[in-house]
This record gives C-alpha cells, sequence and structure tokens, in this order.
C-alpha cells in the first residue's frame, strides 16, 4: 500500500443547489489484494479490497457490512446517476434529509436478502 497525501488538501464544491465543500486529502494506492479499511466516528467501518481485475468496493452486502452497522443503497440523482452509498444504522433520518436537500432519491436498499433476491432474479445477460 502506498499513501499520497495531499497537503493541503484540494478543496472543492459539489451538491448544486445547496453546496458541500469537500476536502481530497489524498489517495490509497493498493496492489492486488491488498484490502484497507475505512472507519466512520461512528465506529462503522468499511473495507475496500483490491484484485488484479479491480476492487470489491463493499463487503458482503447482506452480511459484513450490516455486521459493520453500515447499510448498503442505491440512490438516483436528478440527472439519472446512480450511486451505491452506505448509511451507518441509526442515520436514516439524517439521510433522508440529505436526500431531500441534493434532490436525490433511493431506488433500492440493498442489505435484505429478499431485495438481493429480487435483483438478481431481474439480471441482464451482458
Amino acid at each position: 500500500m502506498k499513501l499520497e497525501a495531499n497537503q493541503p488538501p484540494r478543496k472543492f464544491n459539489v451538491g448544486g443547489k445547496f453546496p458541500i465543500q469537500l476536502l481530497d486529502c489524498g489517495k490509497v494506492i493498493l496492489e492486488a489484494n491488498e484490502l484497507v479499511t475505512l472507519e466512520h466516528e461512528s465506529g462503522s467501518c468499511y473495507d475496500v479490497v483490491c484484485k488484479d481485475w479491480g476492487f470489491y468496493a463493499t463487503p458482503s452486502l447482506n452480511g459484513r457490512l450490516l455486521k459493520f452497522n453500515l447499510r448498503a443503497v442505491l440512490v438516483r440523482n436528478k440527472e439519472g446517476h446512480y450511486f451505491i452509498l452506505m448509511v451507518v444504522e441509526g442515520k436514516e433520518l439524517e439521510f433522508q434529509k440529505y436526500l431531500d436537500l441534493s434532490d436525490n432519491e433511493i431506488v433500492a436498499w440493498m442489505d435484505s436478502d429478499k431485495t438481493l433476491a429480487t435483483a438478481t432474479s431481474n439480471k441482464e445477460d451482458f
């Protein structure tokens, strides 16, 4: 693993009507089969694993992610772009306020066996 810190962090705004300033603090460069854990102030954790073909972007949606007190949710913005977000369990009200302010909408919570089974039964060939 290699860490490249931005000193000072690069600042930029996102969010349209209600801009939010983000700080780009740097990057982590992983080699295949390396894992990095991100931790929220609540204690919730989030693992990313680098593979030679790409990334495991999340722990199992209906397994380890829930044990880390995170809920995966598919969200669509007003431009039709889709995002997978991780919500700290118990912070759903704050998350909904964010969605309302940013004109985003929930497509599906992706943390129940029922929702995931529905998604897999509707898969398209690629």
